[in-house]
C-alpha cells in the first residue's frame, strides 16, 4: 500500500466481505490500530502465508505462543474494559452470545448455538449450548442477565464506560440512568437456564455483532460480593479458550488453554506468554532474536523509523493493513482556554498532516479531517466516500492565527500555553513532539509534553484531567454509530466533557430510525457539528503494522485492526 488511493480500495474490499464487531476503542498504539495481512484480508496477519490448517501442515511440539504487549491491561473485567489491550487478552479469556467469524467478518454461534429473531426485528430469542466456566460450572442465561445489570447498575461502585453499548435494549438507558428502578422492565429476560430472551428499543441491524463485543461478555456470578475479583489471578473464572494462569503486574502475563471451553478441539494453542514491555526498540530486537513469535500492532509497537527497513529485510513476515482507525488529539473542552472553539479550531488547521505521516509514523497512513475513517459502511455504502472529510476544514496557516487571534482576545489572553499528554509509546512522543514543534513555528504556542502509563493516562483522560490529550478509536462495529455516538452529553467515553444539545438530537434520531438514508443523513449532520465544534483533531487513519513469524499460524486482524489469538498456532519450525 504505498499510495493512499490504494489504501482506501484495500479497507473498502474488507468491508465488502463483512459488517461485524471489532472489538475496541482507544488504541494505545502510534503507528498501528486499536485502539484492527498484506492483502488486507479479514483472515490474518501472516504475511504472503496460509492461516489455515492444510493437512499438509505439521505443528510444533511445544504450542507455546510469545507475544508482547506495549501497555499492561488495565482491567481484566470485561464490563470496566474499553482499550485495545484489554480487548485481545479477554478476547482470549471470555466469549459471548455470538462471535466474529475470522473468514468472512460475520456473527457467529458463540455460547448462543442459535436464535430466533420476531418479524418485527424487535424480540431476539438466543438458546445457549452446554458450556462450562473454567471451574466447570454450567454457563448459563442468568450469567448474561447478571454481566448486563452489572453494565446498566446506576449505583455501581465504578461506572461500565460502555454501558451505553446497551442503550439497544429496551429499557436499559432507563434503569442505567435511574428512571425505572425495576430491572425486570428492562428487555433482558431468562426463560430458563439455556434461553435467553432480548427485546430491543428498536431495530438493530448489527445487534448480532454487538453481542460479541467485551461489555456483553457474561461474567461468574462469584464476582457479586468481591470488588477485587479482577485484581487476582485465581479469583477469575473464565468461559473463553483461556484462562489467566499467570500475572506479575508490569511485567509479564500468561494465558493457558481452558480445557473447559466448549470448543477446546480448536483451540490448538496451550499457552500464550506475554511480556509487558514498552520500548519498540526492545519488541522489535526480541522478535529479530526468537523471543517472540509476533512484535507490531495492535498490542505490540515496532519502531516508526524501522517500519521501511523491515518491509524490506522481512518482506515474508512484514504485513501492513488498512483499517477503520483513527488517530486524533481531543480537548478537555470543560477548562479555558479551550472552552473557546476558535482556539480549539487553530490548532487543527495549523498541524501539517503528511509530514508527520512521511517523517515520523511511516506507515502508509491516511490524513484525517473527519472522526469515521475509511472502511466504514453507511446506506449500503461506504460512509467516507458519501461523505469527504473535505469539507470541513483544511490546513490553513493564515485561518489558524486569525482564529487564534480572536480567540485569544475573546479569552483575555494575549499568549496560550497548554500541556499535551500521551500514554508511554516511542511514536505517540514523536508525534507530540512535531505537533508541539508545528504549533510554537506558525502560531507561537508553548506546549510542554507530559507522558503517562496506560492505565493512569485513561483514567486521568475519563476524569478529565488534562488540557490535550492523544487517543485512538476503532469500531466496536461496521457502522457510523459506533464513533458518533461516543459523543454524547455524558456519554461514557466522552472524555471531553463535550455537550451539544442538537448532536444529542442527532444521534438520537439515528438510533431510532429504520431508514438508512435516514440514518446517513443524521450521521453526516452529526459529524459535521463534532467537526465545526472542533471537539477533536482528527490526524491521520490507521494502517496497522506488524510482524509473524511465517511458522505462526491462525492470528486474525478484522477491519477495525482488533486481534484475535485464540485461534493461533505453532508449525514446525
Amino acid at each position: 500500500m504505498k499510495k493512499s488511493k490504494s489504501l482506501l480500495l484495500m479497507i473498502a474490499l474488507v468491508l465488502v466481505i463483512g459488517t461485524v464487531l471489532a472489538g475496541c476503542g482507544g488504541n494505545n498504539n502510534a503507528s498501528s490500530g486499536n485502539n484492527t495481512a498484506a492483502t488486507n484480508a479479514p483472515a490474518g496477519d501472516n504475511a504472503g502465508t496460509n492461516t489455515g490448517n492444510t493437512g499438509e501442515e505439521k505443528l510444533a511440539a511445544d504450542q507455546t505462543l510469545k507475544i508482547n504487549l506495549s501497555s499492561e491491561p488495565p482491567t481484566f473485567d470485561p464490563q470496566q474494559a474499553q482499550d485495545s489491550t484489554s480487548n485481545a487478552i479477554l478476547k482470549l479469556m471470555y466469549e459471548g452470545l455470538t462471535r466474529q467469524n475470522a473468514e468472512t467478518g460475520q456473527a457467529e454461534e458463540g455460547v448462543a448455538e442459535s436464535w430466533d429473531i420476531s418479524a418485527d426485528g424487535l424480540v431476539y430469542t438466543f438458546h445457549l449450548r452446554d458450556s462450562k466456566w473454567s471451574n466447570g460450572d454450567a454457563v448459563t442465561a442468568n450469567d448474561f442477565a447478571f454481566a448486563w445489570q452489572r453494565v446498566l447498575d446506576p449505583n455501581a461502585e465504578q461506572a461500565a464506560p460502555y454501558a451505553y453499548q446497551l442503550y439497544y435494549i429496551k429499557g436499559a438507558e432507563d434503569f442505567n440512568t435511574g428512571k425505572i428502578t425495576d430491572f425486570s422492565q428492562v428487555g433482558i429476560k431468562v426463560i430458563d437456564e439455556k434461553t435467553l430472551e432480548v427485546t430491543l428499543a428498536n431495530p438493530t441491524p448489527y445487534f448480532l455483532g454487538l453481542l460479541s463485543f467485551y461489555t456483553y461478555y457474561p461474567v461468574h456470578s462469584s464476582v457479586k460480593d468481591n470488588a477485587k475479583w479482577a485484581t487476582a489471578v485465581d479469583t477469575q473464572i473464565t468461559n473463553g479458550p483461556f484462562t489467566l494462569t499467570e500475572w506479575t503486574t508490569g511485567q509479564s502475563l500468561a494465558v493457558t488453554k481452558n480445557p473447559s471451553y466448549y470448543a477446546a478441539d480448536d483451540i490448538k494453542a496451550q499457552q500464550i506468554n506475554f511480556s509487558i514491555v514498552n520500548s519498540g526498540a526492545t519488541e522489535l530486537l526480541s522478535y529479530k532474536n526468537g523471543e517472540l513469535d509476533r512484535a507490531g500492532g495492535p498490542i505490540g509497537e515496532i519502531p516508526t523509523e524501522q517500519l521501511p527497513i523491515v518491509e524490506k529485510e522481512l518482506p515474508n513476515e512484514f504485513a501492513r493493513k488498512g483499517i477503520a482507525s483513527v488517530y486524533y488529539y481531543q480537548f478537555n473542552v470543560t477548562e479555558k482556554p479551550f472552552t473557546n472553539a476558535k482556539i480549539r479550531k487553530a490548532l487543527a488547521m495549523a498541524i501539517e498532516r503528511q509530514p508527520i505521516i512521511d517523517n515520523i509514523t511511516l506507515g502508509g497512513q491516511l490524513p484525517a479531517f473527519g472522526f469515521v475513517p475509511p472502511g466504514i459502511q453507511s446506506n449500503e455504502q461506504e460512509f467516507r466516500a458519501q461523505v469527504a472529510d473535505s469539507q470541513y476544514f483544511k490546513e490553513d496557516l493564515t485561518e489558524a492565527k486569525k482564529l487564534l487571534e480572536e480567540g485569544l482576545k475573546e479569552e483575555g489572553l494575549d499568549k496560550l500555553e497548554f500541556t499535551i499528554t500521551y500514554n508511554t509509546s516511542e511514536g505517540h512522543q514523536k508525534i507530540a513532539v512535531a505537533i508541539a514543534d508545528q504549533w510554537k513555528k506558525a502560531l507561537g504556542v508553548e506546549v510542554k509534553l507530559e507522558n503517562k502509563e496506560w492505565g493512569v493516562f485513561i483514567e486521568d483522560r475519563h476524569n478529565l484531567n488534562y488540557q490535550v490529550a492523544r487517543a485512538g478509536w476503532s469500531a466496536d462495529y461496521n457502522d457510523p454509530m459506533t464513533y458518533l455516538d461516543m459523543w454524547v452529553t455524558g456519554g461514557g467515553n466522552n472524555d471531553s466533557g463535550y455537550s451539544n444539545a442538537e448532536y444529542d438530537k442527532l444521534i438520537q434520531e439515528a438510533k431510532t430510525s429504520a431508514d438508512n438514508a435516514v440514518r446517513q443523513e443524521k450521521f453526516a449532520a452529526a459529524e459535521k457539528i463534532l467537526m465545526d465544534d472542533m471537539v477533536v483533531i482528527p490526524i491521520y487513519y490507521y494502517t496497522n503494522n506488524s510482524l509473524t513469524k511465517e511458522y505462526l499460524k491462525g492470528v486474525t486482524l478484522d477491519f477495525s485492526g482488533a486481534i484475535d489469538l485464540s485461534r493461533a498456532y505453532l508449525l514446525e519450525h
